[in-house]
């Protein structure tokens, strides 16, 4: 068969043709139309997980393999300069004087820009409290007073020394139960250091626990928690000639990102363009910006594009970590161990800002009672201003924390009694249509399912030598 041959036949094919592929004429094969299955809705969830169990391809672990993948400090541009941030290094303080002028005159030094620079200087996901930098009022350690664009990141370290800040000490507030006093100093002042609450009430929990046979009181608390991502913050800022801005950042939330982008620097979002990189650890720290507008601001003032990469010691001082709680529990019991009453009093710090506590402060109120049945609740729950490093949004915004203090009283209240400590979450667990403390009836509950096979699987019942 010869060339014009084959092209004489191609122009003969009809649709039916199709079907079978032909490899001589590198034609597709066309599939044959199916019914698209449609299985019935159902409302037990565990039936819809067929996926749980089996083999997942990861369209970039061969990359994450073979070391080839290219995160932010992987990048670079014609032209590129790095930058630096000075932090304050105290937890409150105004600021008296700011003199950039040394930093500015060093060779190398292509730009500087301090908070007064920042169109609008505030931002944040649910309440703009938190300065891009700060330029009269310091509220952490952690706070950025300065930024430095240099053509390399040595020169721009060595410009931070240069740059001189004078300030006046103010009381610091750093105890979150003191901070809701109303002698304590304000951090945000003259606002009160309570900035959220949320109160949630199943009952009468004084009558449960008069017919309690034992009450039991107790205060739990938790640690700030950092998310230690292997990869730090990350940005590149490049905005061009033509008034466009275009970020590379680790940001989770690109949205959220782009609206604060444009509110800070008063730039339309239509000029605004926020490419997500592959990010290398998020776990909720990174679902706000950081240091964007002010590398946005570096790259409009020297033209050329601007990178800054977080050190490690500016994790931990500068970027949001997991709120610590502290939790007040009364529990009533019977004899048994069924839980009549629980009073519930948690003071979560907030940190400086407010960030994601709001979200933080609703779900770890409303888990606070536990997963167990209970007729009578309150459950009051506290977000305060507090002079440290901010927190918030983390994996579990709160439960984590709750969950924690609710079963050490458990294990508690088993140990006083002498009953199992399974035996007792058994006994109280939720089931099938029981009603959480807000009166959401539930669904596919497997709690006592998901206790049982747990103790099966670790030996619960087997002797202990």
């Amino acid at each position: 068969m010869d060339d014009k041959t084959k092209v004489l036949e191609r122009e003969q094919l009809d649709i039916e043709s199709l079907g079978v592929s032909d490899v001589d004429l590198r034609l597709p094969a066309v599939v044959p139309r199916e019914p698209f299955p449609i299985e019935p809705l159902t409302i037990d969830a565990r039936q819809q997980t067929r996926a749980v169990g089996q083999r997942a391809t990861r369209p970039d672990g061969r990359l994450h393999g073979l070391g080839q993948t290219k995160y932010i400090d992987d990048l670079s541009f014609p032209g590129m300069l790095h930058a630096r941030i000075k932090r304050a290094g105290i937890a409150s303080a105004r600021i008296k004087r700011i003199d950039t002028s040394a930093a500015e005159a060093m060779p190398g030094v292509m730009a500087v820009v301090t908070g007064k620079d920042i169109p609008v200087n505030s931002f944040g996901p649910s309440f703009q409290d938190q300065p891009v930098l700060v330029d009269e009022l310091v509220f952490h350690a952690g706070d950025g007073v300065a930024a430095v664009a240099a053509v390399t990141e040595q020169i721009a370290n060595e410009a931070l020394d240069k740059i001189v800040v004078e300030y006046e000490p103010l009381p610091a507030v750093l105890d979150p139960v003191a901070a809701m006093r109303e002698d304590s100093p304000k951090v945000h002042a003259p606002n009160s250091n309570i900035y959220a609450t949320k109160v949630v009430r199943k009952g009468d929990v004084e009558k449960g626990f008069a017919e309690s046979d034992h009450i039991f009181e107790g205060r739990y608390s938790t640690q700030m928690i950092e998310h230690v991502s292997l990869e730090p913050h990350a940005a590149i800022a490049d905005w061009d000639a033509t008034g466009r801005l275009t970020i590379w950042a680790t940001i989770g939330r690109i949205t959220l990102a782009r609206a604060d982008m444009s509110r800070t620097l008063k730039l339309p979002m239509s000029r605004i363009r926020i490419i997500g990189t592959i990010v290398g650890g998020n776990f909720g720290g990174k679902n706000e910006i950081t240091q964007e507008p002010a590398l946005a601001l570096l790259s409009k003032k020297t033209g050329r594009p601007v990178k800054g990469v977080f050190t490690r010691g500016e994790e931990f001082t500068s970027t949001t970590t997991r709120h610590p709680i502290i939790m007040d529990y009364k529990t009533g019991v019977t004899k048994e161990g069924r839980i009549l009453a629980r009073q519930i009093r948690l003071v979560l710090d907030g940190g400086a800002y407010c960030s994601w506590s709001e979200t933080t402060l609703g779900k770890a109120c409303i888990l606070s009672p536990g997963p167990y049945k209970i007729d009578n609740v309150v459950a009051e729950a506290f977000v305060v201003y507090t002079n440290k490093t901010m927190t918030g949004a983390m994996r579990g915004f709160g439960a984590p924390q709750v969950c924690f203090a609710y079963e050490s009283q458990m294990d508690e209240i088993a140990k006083a009694l002498g009953k199992d400590p399974l035996e007792i979450r058994l006994l109280n667990a939720f089931d099938e249509g029981s009603s959480s403390p807000t009166g959401q009836v539930l669904h596919s509950v497997v709690v006592k399912e998901t206790l049982n096979k747990a103790a099966d699987r670790f030996g619960w019942q087997e002797p202990r030598s």
